[in-house]
């Protein structure tokens, strides 16, 4: 009797020996990643976990295609990131990249609704559907009674939720978030990573979650420890096993 045959997942995010330097040519030139190989796989949940100054901001905003590598290959998504021009790293990022940062980013004169709209709008997704889309997803992360309240008219939690619903609205391959309960109390916190994987589990997404709290880490598929600019180790955290095992 043969074994049930395991769907097979592409890769979402390639990185292959990833170099980051800045001051190139300088007496000051410094090298913040030296060569970092990582694989995340469609519908994983994968966390990246380092202290301060290990690297992992910088690693961060090359995944998110906020800056480039000096060295080394990057594919999003089956997107060659090294050859993308300027000019269309901003629309790759837009429609394949959702954030979700520590301080939230919201913009004060908009309300919840038209936060979560605004990616939509730089997507050129017509009006209608944006509202539709918008109220949809405020729902799903359960701000749906404060859909027309601003920010300053939320609470911490209740604005990573929005965050979170804006950062799903062009549906992205991958949800990227940065220290997202860093900013909040254990039990807000506690919420907001609940909803991270009730998002998982029902949506399919592939999250990578950037983190120096290794407890959380520990909630993802697999943790990917990095330590001055370069990955020390990978373990299976207590999420579903990846059924790729380590890359």
């Amino acid at each position: 009797m043969s074994l049930p045959e395991q769907k097979i997942r592409k890769p979402i995010i390639r990185l292959r020996h990833i170099v980051k330097k800045y001051f190139i040519g300088k007496p000051n030139e410094l090298e913040i990643l030296h060569g970092i190989n990582i694989t995340v796989f469609e519908g994983e949940f994968v966390s990246i976990v380092g202290e301060s100054g290990s690297g992992k901001s910088t690693l961060m905003n090359i995944i998110g295609a906020l800056d480039r590598p000096t060295s080394g290959s990057y594919q999003l998504n089956e997107i060659d990131m090294m050859k993308a021009k300027d000019k269309e790293v901003s629309h790759i990022r837009n429609r394949e990249v959702g954030f979700v940062f520590q301080t939230y980013n919201l913009i004060g004169r908009m309300n919840a609704q038209k936060n979560v709209e605004l990616p939509m709008l730089y997507a050129g997704i017509p009006g209608r559907q944006r509202q539709e889309k918008a109220q949809e997803l405020l729902k799903l992360v359960g701000m749906g009674e404060r859909m027309k309240h601003q920010p300053n008219e939320l609470s911490g939690g209740q604005k990573q939720r929005v965050a979170i619903a804006r950062a799903l609205a062009n549906d992205p391959a991958i949800l990227l978030a940065d220290e997202p309960t860093g900013a909040l109390d254990s039990e807000t916190s506690r919420e907001v990573m609940d909803l991270f994987h009730e998002i998982h589990q029902k949506r399919g997404v592939t999250i990578v979650l950037i983190t120096h709290n290794r407890k959380l880490a520990e909630e993802s598929d697999r943790i990917i420890s990095i330590s001055d600019g370069r990955v020390i180790s990978e373990t299976k955290g207590k999420g579903e096993a990846s059924a790729h095992g380590l890359s």
